[in-house]
């Protein structure tokens, strides 16, 4: 029997000493692995000495109240925000920053507490992160967006890639995610997706930017070269029709731009032809991914060795294969007012450590897409758009604003409505992206909200 006792008590040790091992490999060994994942739950477990997140302003979007996160602006920025949640996780920002706005202790070490002993002075406090947010701007945007659509708005600064709102329909009040977590997680319209980075939609003729650009830039059309739409153009035995069987006749490419011909864009981009097209895709960034603090859906772009003319000719007016997001558009029709250089988006201004010096972040420089003498002459394009093309609905008395509508027909419902735009036109500051999912035309519905928007933001950031 006591036999029995030693060898029974050996094989606890031994067990013991098993567990023990593998709890320090994963705490120590894997443990920067386990803490950088993201959604995390135990990430969240010091609610109380997590860092805040402001706005560009100083203004607390996040910050902590006990053991719970207060939201400021609630459902307006949602999404981008996110939510640090001790039971959910994290999203949003809250995710992407979760590194520095943890306490700097990080996870306890519950096994091993015994032998190395607790953290000196408990868990610290995490650092602060001011954002490029605006959240005087997000609530301008969340006024225009109509409550009862699907759909998202993104407005960014074309000089320094500063986002300044992403707001999404519908949405949800973080302030209220536990009580609420089971009906927005069973709810079919997704009021938990962040759509101005993760949703994906055709373009439609908001994409006409990317194809004048490139004809533009390469020197296959100039913007007087002229081009016939009688209704239809047939390429590869596929017809091509504008919306409602629309014909605008014989127009230079800056009319055909203006008056969103279909047609006329088909024929240029199978003038252009599938190697250029491709070659300025990539300049633009499309179907590239995005380095971002959120996590973003990268843009579906069929392989090129699969184009055939006719593929070619619908995704030159943002048909056929094309999905992006609504930040893609934001950062393309940003390119063109920023002189061709690419626009990278920016979310953090600056970081705030305790016992570090605060860091300022730059805003990053990008490659120059196309030459400014092209983003010029698009930028003109777009003007008539406004002025006399498809989106005159978004016009505003004494600012110019450039701007391109979009309507995106896609499979099992009406069109999504697009509109994307900056002001003022000739020394742009905001520029204004809207999708409205299964809403009809985009200058009828999207491009009001852009207006509104406009009207109401310029005068909040005048610089």
């Amino acid at each position: 029997m006591r036999a029995r006792l030693i060898h029974v008590a050996v094989g606890f040790v031994a067990a013991f000493v098993v567990l023990a091992i593998a709890d320090a490999r994963v705490q120590v060994e894997q443990r920067a692995s386990i803490e950088s994942h993201p959604g995390d739950p135990r990430h969240s477990t010091s609610i109380a000495q997590r860092g805040t997140l402001l706005d560009a302003t100083g203004v607390p979007l996040a910050r902590s109240a006990g053991d719970r996160r207060v939201y400021a602006a609630g459902p307006a920025l949602a999404q981008l925000v996110g939510y640090a949640s001790n039971v959910y996780g994290e999203s949003g920002l809250e995710a992407g920053l979760d590194s520095i706005l943890s306490p700097a202790a990080g996870a306890q070490r519950p096994m091993l507490a015994p032998f190395v002993g607790a953290p000196p002075g408990g868990p610290g406090r995490g650092g602060d992160v001011v954002l490029t947010i605006r959240s005087d701007i997000a609530a301008v945007v969340d006024t225009a967006l109509p409550q009862d659509i699907r759909g998202a708005a993104v407005v960014l600064d074309p000089r320094t890639g500063a986002v300044l709102a992403i707001v999404n329909r519908p949405t949800f009040d973080p302030n209220r995610l536990e009580r609420d977590w089971k009906s927005l997680r069973d709810r079919s319209d997704a009021p938990l997706l962040d759509r101005g980075v993760s949703g994906l939609y055709p373009p439609g003729s908001t994409f006409k930017m990317v194809t004048a650009s490139a004809a533009l830039d390469s020197g296959t059309v100039t913007p007087d070269d002229t081009f016939t739409d009688p209704g239809y153009f047939t390429v590869g035995g596929f017809p091509i029709h504008n919306d409602e069987g629309e014909v605008t006749g014989t127009q230079t490419v800056t009319g055909a731009f203006a008056l969103s011909s279909n047609v006329d864009f088909a024929q240029i981009g199978v003038k252009l032809g599938v190697a250029a097209f491709y070659q300025y895709l990539s300049r633009f960034g499309v179907g590239e991914p995005i380095d971002l603090t959120v996590a973003a859906e990268r843009d579906e772009v069929p392989q090129q060795n699969t184009i055939s003319d006719s593929e070619l000719a619908q995704m030159a007016f943002g048909q056929g294969s094309l999905a992006v997001t609504p930040l893609r558009m934001a950062i393309v029709a940003a390119t063109i007012a920023d002189g061709g250089s690419l626009v990278q988006p920016q979310f953090v201004k600056q970081i705030r450590e305790p016992g570090k010096p605060p860091l300022t972040i730059p805003p990053a420089t990008g490659a120059q897409a196309i030459s400014a003498e092209t983003a010029d002459e698009v930028r003109t394009m777009m003007e008539a758009v406004v002025r006399y093309g498809t989106g005159t609905a978004a016009a505003l008395p004494n600012v110019t604003v450039a701007g391109k509508t979009g309507t995106a027909t896609h499979p099992g419902g009406p069109p999504d409505a697009w509109f994307v735009c900056f002001a003022p036109a000739e020394a742009p500051r905001l520029v204004v992206a809207v999708v409205v999912e299964n809403a009809g035309y985009g200058g009828v519905v999207s491009a009001p909200i852009a207006r509104a928007i406009l009207a109401n933001a310029l005068p909040l950031y005048p610089r």
